[in-house]
């Protein structure tokens, strides 16, 4: 039977009568919240949103103006960021292997600083935007992140000088060092043994009279996804406040590419029963979303979402399944769970990052509207 709804579920079941299912919700409440959160826990550390997490205009718009930064990957990006209202000196365009017309484009619309990591890009830079300002990206640990990041990134340490160098003998400047420890890092010992090494790059750097002002450290904050979970960011944070005071003094900027911290929390997504039936001496219920659309986190991001109805009674091992043809669309097996009607409403809360951003429209299923909510 159905349950007395909490006040989210309410708000939930008005916003799917209004716009209809699936529907992803996007907050501007919780957007600044952990905007402001993340300022606060790590004060000399500016954040530039990484909008490959989810590039939804309403979500730029609100961080734009709220005077965030932007980390981008293409044209496209930096195009939908400029559009929301931000300044080119907000923007660093941060994708290691650019094609060299994406270069000239955003060298075009006044983006000057690029991480590079490798001979090749800074000879595309330096062709095709003379005169930029250059980081660094150095390969660092990733042990015990959920997607590892230096396998197809950055330069061994022992490399990143030498390439400084060569920057600055090519007419570009030279800038500093960036690194990303992993997504959803919950190992503060990546960030330590990262910030060290970078540590002992920019002061031979500076010996070296290439005077390094930029520390980029990355991605990787984590978010809780599931009830009961601790969260685990304020302890990563607060050891990395700790070891940016102690090693870098107040000549050296810090900034980081927070994706999935910002956005993650602010997102629900909704969707209803269309089809049920039993298999495998379960019931399976099909939903009008899946692994296809806003749930693809679960094969891109290795996302653990939580699964929330609106029934209550006598649960059962269950399976969720999406409304695609293919038999890779299911979504989740050995859900415990109410038994469920055509219709029910089936929602996952933290799913900001990495979702909507990775969706398709195969089969020609539409994506699940995204609305802003205050």
């Amino acid at each position: 039977m159905a349950k007395a709804m909490n006040k989210t579920e309410r708000r939930l079941r008005e916003l799917v009568r209004r716009h209809g299912s699936p529907l992803f919700a996007i907050s501007r409440t919780s957007l600044r919240a952990q905007y402001e959160r993340f300022r606060k826990a790590l004060p000399r550390v500016e954040p530039y949103y990484a909008v490959k997490a989810n590039a939804n205009p309403g979500v730029l718009k609100t961080l734009a103006a709220g005077g965030a930064s932007f980390d981008v990957a293409s044209i496209a990006e930096i195009d939908a960021v400029l559009a929301a209202g931000a300044a080119p000196a907000k923007i660093i365009f941060a994708n290691t292997i650019k094609p060299a017309k994406a270069i000239a484009a955003a060298a075009g619309r006044g983006i000057d600083l690029l991480t590079f990591d490798s001979e090749y890009e800074l000879d595309k830079i330096a062709e095709r935007a003379p005169g930029a300002r250059v980081i660094v990206r150095i390969k660092v640990p990733n042990v015990g992140s959920i997607v590892e990041l230096s396998l197809k990134f950055g330069v061994d340490p022992a490399d990143a000088i030498g390439l400084l160098i060569k920057a600055h003998k090519l007419g570009l400047r030279p800038a500093g060092v960036s690194f990303h420890v992993g997504s959803q890092c919950t190992r503060p010992e990546n960030y330590i043994d990262a910030l060290e090494m970078t540590s002992i790059i920019v002061r031979d750097a500076r010996l070296k009279q290439v005077p390094l002002e930029i520390v980029d450290i990355g991605g990787g904050f984590p978010i809780r996804h599931l009830d009961g979970e601790e969260d685990p960011f304020d302890a990563c944070a607060s050891v990395i406040a700790r070891e940016v005071d102690r090693l870098f003094d107040s000549s050296v900027r810090l900034i980081a590419e927070p994706g999935r911290f910002i956005v993650g929390p602010a997102c629900t997504l909704v969707m209803r029963v269309i089809g049920k039936a039993i298999r495998e001496n379960k019931h399976w219920y099909y939903l009008d979303d899946g692994v296809y659309g806003a749930l693809s986190g679960l094969v891109f991001d290795h996302a653990k979402y939580q699964f929330k109805v609106t029934r209550n009674g006598h649960t059962q091992l269950s399976t969720l399944a999406g409304p695609t043809c293919d038999s890779l669309d299911i979504i989740a097996r050995g859900e415990e769970l109410p038994e469920m009607e055509l219709g029910d409403m089936v929602y996952v809360q933290n799913i900001g990052a990495y979702s909507l951003a990775s969706a398709t429209a195969f089969n020609g299923i539409p994506f699940a509207k995204a609305v802003m909510v205050p």
